[in-house]
């Protein structure tokens, strides 16, 4: 009977599909096999200091790999979230800016978490080129993968709050045209940096009902800059954090898509050179048509009396 693979191996199961194995592939008996089986019993034990730390390793990665996708799904929402309140209504705009806030934070707290994980990834990797084991170089590449994915992530996420951020200064400059207040660039800046707008739209009248509307519009972006002011400082700090992660590992990240696609070359001229010599063979073996036998027949005899 076979094991379940889906279960916990353990030292009898490692066993039992070994001796199963020879005696499939071999032609053994089930003793010889057993006894062949048990004689592997050290080497594929799942049981060891080894196996264990490739268990925790892949627990680590895995646990990397999910908080990645859930940053990414996360992100894309906070895009969604952006244009909603750019195009949305008063009433609805209060809902979506506490929604983005919500997703701001949460991206935060997920992207730390995401740090810490890959600098435990960074420092249990092997410092030495001398005597490094296969599983090492896997995981060495699967830790440069994960610190280039999120790396790209997080200028996503910086790209999508820049963006989100020029646009509500465009939308302010706009109101400011409404009231017939002229800025320029520099003014606009210096005016969004400020806690408060009371000092550059003071002498703004509010007696009509679009200069109100439009001085409500102001506010309000102004509260969305600030909040994202923060929100973008953070992230140049966790850029300059993974800076150092990028730097350690050398040319290893550049290196990965070459190999990669160096690979996939191999095996695509494997597989060519594979079929030309299966055909190769089966072009050796090939019966001739008794018609094509008597075809050459007579024309040999032909030959022959000519």
């Amino acid at each position: 009977m076979r094991p379940n693979e889906n279960a916990a191996l353990g030292e009898w199961t490692t066993v039992e599909w070994i001796s199963e194995g020879l005696q499939q592939q071999c032609g053994l008996s089930a003793a010889a096999a057993s006894a062949a089986g048990g004689g592997l019993k050290a080497s594929f034990s799942p049981r060891t200091p080894e196996f264990e730390e490739r268990e925790e390793r892949r627990v680590l990665r895995g646990d990397v790999k999910s908080l990645i996708d859930k940053v990414t799904a996360q992100i894309e929402e906070v895009e969604k979230k952006q244009n909603e309140i750019l195009c949305s209504q008063t009433q609805d705009k209060v809902k979506n800016t506490q929604e983005l806030e919500k997703l701001n934070k949460d991206i935060k707290k997920n992207s730390a978490q995401i740090q810490d994980k890959l600098k435990s990834m960074q420092n249990d990797r092997p410092t030495g080129d001398e005597s490094v084991s296969v599983f090492q170089r896997i995981y060495k590449n699967q830790h440069a993968h994960l610190t280039r994915c999120f790396v790209e992530l997080m200028r996503r996420y910086y790209k999508a709050q820049t963006n989100f951020r020029d646009k509500c200064k465009a939308h302010i400059q706009r109101q400011l045209e409404i009231v017939d207040k002229v800025t320029t660039d520099a003014e606009l800046e210096e005016m969004l940096n400020c806690d408060g707008l009371s000092i550059f739209i003071s002498d703004v009248k509010s007696d009509s009902r679009a200069s109100s509307q439009a001085l409500n519009e102001i506010e309000s972006r102004h509260f969305d800059i600030l909040s994202l002011e923060s929100s973008i400082k953070e992230l140049q700090e966790i850029f300059m954090d993974i800076a150092v992660l990028v730097e350690t590992q050398g040319e290893l990240i550049n290196n990965i898509e070459k190999n990669v696609t160096s690979a996939a070359e191999y095996v695509d001229r494997s597989r060519a050179e594979t079929h030309i010599a299966v055909e190769y063979k089966k072009s050796t073996f090939k019966l001739v048509p008794p018609a094509l036998l008597r075809s050459l027949r007579k024309h040999n005899k032909t030959a022959t009396k000519t």
